[in-house]
């Protein structure tokens, strides 16, 4: 995309839970759904409320869009090589991994925002990355990972692992 092409594409005012105003270009905003329906709705003539969204929150999620929208780009631009789209890819995937290493507060309303907001790349790497989390480890360090209580009692967890001895293997 051209310097002018940037400069002139239309705006986004979008406000966080807090009251937070962020104005965004439109081709980063619609790598929602949900913003990208509202505004096919024609409901984005003033700020679109995200009641769901903190500004602490929404600003990542922004970035995040804002890196993808721009390496989209890059790789569909006019002349872009086949080289040059793999290592746009090669990019991507570095930022991205780099973007879930966050504590696990921030990593949950990071998938709760991108649920709200329906970006499904987004939902798709932040569940990836609690989903590699809990991977191979046992119920006992699951709990402690994310301070889960046991309401079992001790005879109840006993039958739940008799009847699914097949998940304990």
């Amino acid at each position: 995309m051209s310097t002018i092409d940037a400069a002139s594409e239309k705006k986004i005012c979008l406000r966080s839970s807090d009251g937070e105003t962020f104005e965004v270009e439109e081709s980063v905003a619609v790598e929602s759904q949900t913003i990208k329906h509202m505004i096919e709705d024609n409901c984005a003539d003033n700020c679109i409320p995200l009641p769901n969204v903190t500004a602490k929150i929404l600003s990542r999620v922004l970035e995040y869009c804002k890196k993808h929208a721009d390496s989209v780009a890059k790789s569909e631009a006019e002349g872009a090589s086949t080289t040059d789209k793999a290592a746009a890819d090669e990019e991507i995937k570095s930022y991205d991994a780099d973007f879930v290493k966050v504590d696990q507060a921030t990593l949950f309303d990071l998938i709760l925002a991108a649920n709200y907001l329906n970006i499904r790349s987004l939902l798709d790497l932040t569940c990836q990355n609690v989903a590699d989390m809990i991977k191979g480890k046992t119920p006992e360090e699951i709990r402690k990972t994310f301070n889960i209580q046991n309401d079992f009692t001790a005879e109840e967890e006993e039958e739940v692992r008799r009847e699914n001895a097949w998940a304990f293997e």
